[in-house]
């Protein structure tokens, strides 16, 4: 505990540090392609302020993980490898091991044993857990200062040059996601060759990406879209 006055100032100084990138989440500059900023705009506190949770922030990766597997692995069994089924030889007599088919398993060519088969791996979490999720993995970008909110993206004609330059503007570096309500088709052809650049719709922003991503880019549009979708 602290004793002395400076102590006390220093610890209160020490709580005011930790309590600051809490209230610089709270607010987000909005900036014009240039990255000149324009405004300050207040987030939603229920939206971008969530607690983290990681219990949540997993099952959701898993989930989406788990829905992007084909399950089309597949081995054929004593039933489906091609062969007949004639006996190869008498079953006494010969001085060999006895067998019944040349589709044995433990014959070359012969069938697999308890081999992968086509299956679902998809599965599904509350609707209300993975918004939960989403809002963690929101409000950390926001606290760690990797939300970036334009006014508009001014990508009139699809240029890859044009979008590059905007997100070099933006200080943008490493993998990033933009997101725009009903992205345009120049901002989308734009992009689509851009590796480390992800464009989505509001409605199609998920907790893989969101963690996936170092920068999140969104309109001032797609910004109110996103924090009508998930405000509880």
């Amino acid at each position: 505990m602290p004793t002395s006055k400076k102590d006390k100032a220093m610890a209160s100084e020490k709580s005011k540090k930790k309590s600051a990138p809490a209230e610089n989440a709270s607010h987000v500059d909005v900036v014009d392609g240039d990255n000149n900023k324009l405004r300050e705009l207040a987030l939603h506190p229920e939206v971008f302020g969530a607690p983290r949770n990681d219990h949540l922030l997993y099952e959701a990766v898993k989930e989406y993980r788990a829905r992007a597997r084909r399950g089309t692995h597949m081995t054929k069994n004593r039933a489906l490898v091609s062969g007949t089924g004639r006996k190869p030889w008498r079953q006494k007599g010969t001085g060999r091991a006895r067998a019944g088919e040349a589709r044995n398993p433990l014959w070359r060519h012969g069938g697999t044993v308890f081999g992968p088969t086509p299956r679902d791996y998809s599965y599904s979490i509350p609707k209300k857990a993975r918004q939960a999720a989403l809002r963690s993995a929101l409000s950390q970008r926001a606290r760690e200062g990797a939300l970036k909110v334009v006014e508009r993206f001014p990508i009139d004609e699809p240029k890859t040059k044009a979008l590059k330059d905007l997100l070099v503007k933006l200080g943008v570096k490493g993998k990033a996601l933009l997101v725009e309500h009903k992205p345009a088709d120049a901002l989308v052809l734009s992009g689509r060759n851009m590796p480390d650049l992800k464009i989505v719709d509001p409605s199609q922003v998920n907790v893989y990406d969101v963690l996936d991503c170092r920068t999140l880019v969104l309109s001032q549009e797609a910004l109110g879209r996103l924090e009508e979708q998930l405000a509880p």
